[in-house]
């Protein structure tokens, strides 16, 4: 199963219809999305506009792929379930996000292990087809390591 969540604040109406319709062309592939206030009515997939927190976790846990914005909260998520993500960052200037943030996260990650990039709608059709190829990045651990949080403590603790 492919899940594709778009996060709970802003529409992302290119990525759902570029998953949409490709969808549409592989009906023999499950694909659930969580779409938020867009309005749209997917033909080709699953859909609802927002998940308790508890059921979209659920769903990260079991995809096969997931299908994201670029917002590190997914990309966290996937990496700690260690599930391939495909994103593909929003754009200001098409009135889907404040600003153009999204572009630098997915520029920092693209190539690392566990995370594919689309630019552009084309290129979310082509990673699909692709799909069976997205490696599993390495496993996050839920919460820091105990040396990191001691450094940090240390470093807090000297500044006061």
């Amino acid at each position: 199963m492919i899940f594709v969540t778009v996060g709970t604040q802003l529409a992302f109406n290119r990525l759902v219809e570029a998953v949409d319709k490709w969808a549409e062309a592989n009906s023999d592939v499950e694909v659930f999305g969580q779409i938020g206030p867009s309005g749209l009515q997917p033909r080709a997939m699953t859909h609802a506009d927002f998940l308790p927190p508890a059921k979209a976790d659920e769903l990260m846990r079991q995809a096969d792929l997931i299908v994201s914005h670029a917002g590190m909260g997914s990309i966290l998520t996937a990496l700690r379930y260690q599930r391939p993500i495909l994103i593909m960052p929003r754009k200001a200037g098409l009135g889907e996000h404040r600003n153009d943030h999204q572009f630098a996260t997915a520029r920092w990650l693209d190539g690392r292990p566990g995370v594919s990039v689309a630019w552009s709608e084309d290129e979310v059709a082509a990673r699909l087809d692709e799909r069976h190829r997205l490696s599993v990045g390495p496993q996050l651990a839920e919460f820091a390591s105990g040396q990191l949080i001691e450094r940090l403590d240390a470093y807090i603790r000297a500044s006061r």
